[in-house]
């Protein structure tokens, strides 16, 4: 469908001709009536499906129709900085063209960036995109004045849930007025988020569901079976076989995470680490590298799964398997977007096997197992059930256990 189609019009409309856009998505075709006819909405859709413009639309139409000025009519909850930033920029693109202001409202910077937060919540901007923590640091100054929002939106909300900030949400929507429309956004639809959302949205809310923990079918996916030993050999072998301009290698841990891209720069290979350990600035420079492809390897941690869109990732390679399953399918996520091909490859030691069978189960599909290349050497026998019956069976299941 035409994004004028679902009621979006000029002069929102030539922004969105601007940033490129022809048609909608399927989340955003089913999600821009409902917000436009000013309901709550709880929509869960993969990553990469065009969630952001999703909300950002309808939102940009309804504050430009009610020529609202000097106060701030929505406000943006998301999880990381990384995330608000990029919500801001689409944000500006989109509403190019019509008199909206919008302000990213987030940590580690200097003095200079609180001020303009802080001008930015006192005189009013129509958008506030904020992380918990960093906005209710300016609430608790007490100059933060949230009494005309009328649209409150929640973004990648199973992950705030996952990191900790649901007492953080409840204090916000607390200085929030009653009467307000209400939206949540989701990769996933676990228990958390229901419970969560009968506390923010009213009753009569809409529920969308889009492939819900469903990897892209645009996507590749396979597996090595590998001992530890093998994965730098590997991580070679996939680097150096085919020239890639932007690749994504994911860690769990941060001290992992330098380590691996130590070693990867060692091979000759334009790589940085990124990761929550690193200064903000310092962070920014590395994402606008890789985005410039000054930088073709990224290693991360999961904290850059979710919500960071970067177009043209060629490869995604899981060097450990996430704890969660459906952190799988957010990293594998950062390919294959806005229907371009990807591949996603990952390495399975034997301790990994069971918590990579949960992902299987997750996604309804086996994963494509492929022999290490024969210098390697051989990698070992896939057999999960064995690899949970050494860890203890029990504790397997107590360490795999969904987060609470």
């Amino acid at each position: 469908m035409k994004f004028k189609e679902v009621g979006i019009h000029s002069p929102v409309l030539e922004g969105v001709e601007a940033m490129g856009f022809e048609n909608t998505t399927p989340i955003q075709a089913q999600a821009i009536p409902v917000i436009l006819e000013n309901k709550d909405l709880i929509a869960c859709a993969q990553t990469g499906t065009g969630k952001t413009a999703a909300f950002l639309l309808p939102t940009i139409q309804q504050i430009y129709d009610q020529e609202t000025h000097g106060s701030i009519d929505a406000l943006v909850i998301v999880p990381t900085r990384e995330l608000a930033i990029q919500i801001d920029q689409q944000m500006q693109g989109l509403g190019y063209f019509v008199n909206i202001s919008s302000l990213a409202i987030y940590g580690g910077g200097d003095g200079a960036s609180w001020d303009v937060q802080k001008k930015a919540l006192v005189n009013g901007a129509n958008m506030i995109i904020a992380t918990p923590g960093r906005l209710i640091a300016h609430m608790n100054q007490g100059y933060v004045d949230f009494s005309k929002v009328k649209h409150f939106i929640l973004d990648e909300a199973d992950r705030m849930l996952d990191m900790g900030f649901y007492d953080d949400i409840k204090k916000i929507m607390e200085q929030l007025p009653a009467k307000r429309q209400n939206l949540m956004f989701s990769a996933t639809m676990a228990p958390k988020m229901r419970k969560m959302a009968k506390e923010v949205l009213n009753e009569n809310a809409v529920e969308i569901n889009i492939a819900i923990s469903k990897p892209s079918e645009a996507i590749v996916q396979a597996a090595f079976m590998v001992h530890d030993h093998q994965k730098l050999d590997l991580i070679k072998h996939l680097l150096k076989a085919k020239k890639l301009d932007s690749v994504f290698v994911f860690l769990s841990k941060k001290a992992e995470v330098d380590r691996a891209a130590a070693e990867i720069k060692k091979l000759g290979i334009n790589a940085e680490a990124i990761h929550s350990g690193l200064e903000q600035t310092k962070r920014e420079e590395v994402l606008r590298e890789f985005v410039n492809k000054k930088i073709n390897v990224l290693v991360a941690t999961d904290v850059m799964s979710r919500g960071i869109d970067i177009k043209g990732i060629d490869m995604v390679v899981n060097y450990n398997v996430p704890g969660d399953a459906e952190d799988y399918v957010h990293r594998i996520g950062r390919t294959g977007r806005a229907e371009a091909k990807g591949i996603a490859f990952t390495f399975v030691n034997e301790e990994d096997m069971f918590k990579f069978s949960k992902i299987e189960e997750l996604i309804e599909k086996d994963i494509r197992k492929v022999p290490l290349p024969a210098y390697i050497g051989e990698g070992p026998e896939y057999n999960p059930k064995a690899a949970y019956k050494s860890k203890g069976g029990g504790g397997n299941k107590r360490r795999f256990a969904k987060k609470k």
